[in-house]
């Protein structure tokens, strides 16, 4: 310790005796929750299929023979439900809110599944927006879960800091799309997760060609893919890539994500088993 010490470390580097561990400001969940794994997955921007990618990881442990949830914490955009065809509101007891559960078991809660119009928009200010999240952490009974998959929104901003801070996420899945404007912003997102000490599990690149079912020639619609630079760069082992497949477009909007297989996803499926 300096003889010069202030006794405060918020803006000291030296690793001295004076040091005091850091603040652990994750909220317990619900009494009779049990999580055992809790994966965030993210995105640099919209618009790149995160929450395809969310519902697709959750549907494939399920398969697995997992027990799976799915956070919608992308609250003014909440989309998640419309792929599982969950429409009806989500109960609650004296206990808590109720998760909605789909066909094969997995459990959702998404804050169009308490909007009295699932078309009604979301126009509130970030604080508020933060408390819902931590809500649907604390105040809902998810029970026993194997992995509880977290829809994070877009970007870096007040949101996915208050899922890094609140919730004690394991790892990231970072999902991302060929253009090299995504990639820039992608690495900016995994440098955020680096400074919240959180591992980057893998990084998803969706519609990353699209296959001729005639001659079975992939094309590159969006450019040719950057995620293995930008991987290798960020020292990110675990690579996924998931083409373009207009039935899976049209499977989703129909509610049927859990019909969907996707071998695409298979090498993070087996990051996640192994966790």
């Amino acid at each position: 310790m300096s003889e010069n010490c202030t006794h405060d470390c918020s803006s000291c580097s030296s690793n001295c005796g004076e040091r005091k561990a850091p603040l652990d400001l994750h909220i317990a969940p619900h009494e009779t929750t049990h999580i055992k794994h809790v994966i965030a997955v993210a995105s640099g921007k919209g618009g790149v299929g995160k929450s395809l990618i969310t519902s697709l990881l959750a549907v494939q442990m399920r398969r697995m023979g997992y027990k799976v949830g799915i956070l919608d914490a992308d609250i003014t955009g909440p989309s998640i439900p419309q792929g599982f065809c969950l429409h009806e509101n989500a109960m609650g007891t004296e206990e808590g809110l109720l998760p909605t559960e789909t066909k094969t078991g997995i459990k959702v809660m998404s804050l169009n599944l308490l909007l009295e119009n699932e078309t009604d928009p979301v126009i509130w200010r970030g604080p508020v927006i933060m408390d819902v999240v931590k809500q649907f952490w604390k105040d809902v009974l998810w029970e026993d879960l194997d992995y509880l998959f977290v829809d994070m929104p877009p970007g870096t901003g007040d949101v996915p800091l208050t899922v890094f801070q609140s919730l004690p996420v394991e790892g990231i899945v970072f999902a991302t799309a060929p253009q090299a404007l995504v990639g820039m912003i992608v690495e900016k997102a995994v440098h955020m997760a680096e400074a919240m000490n959180i591992p980057v599990l893998g990084i998803v690149e969706n519609m990353s060609y699209f296959q001729c079912p005639d001659c079975g020639k992939q094309h590159h619609i969006y450019g040719d893919s950057h995620i293995d630079e930008i991987a290798s760069k960020l020292g990110i082992d675990t690579v996924c890539r998931l083409p373009i497949r207009p039935e899976v477009a049209a499977m989703v909007d129909e509610g049927r994500m859990e019909e969907i297989v996707e071998p695409g996803l298979d090498a993070m499926a087996e990051k996640l088993k192994n966790l």
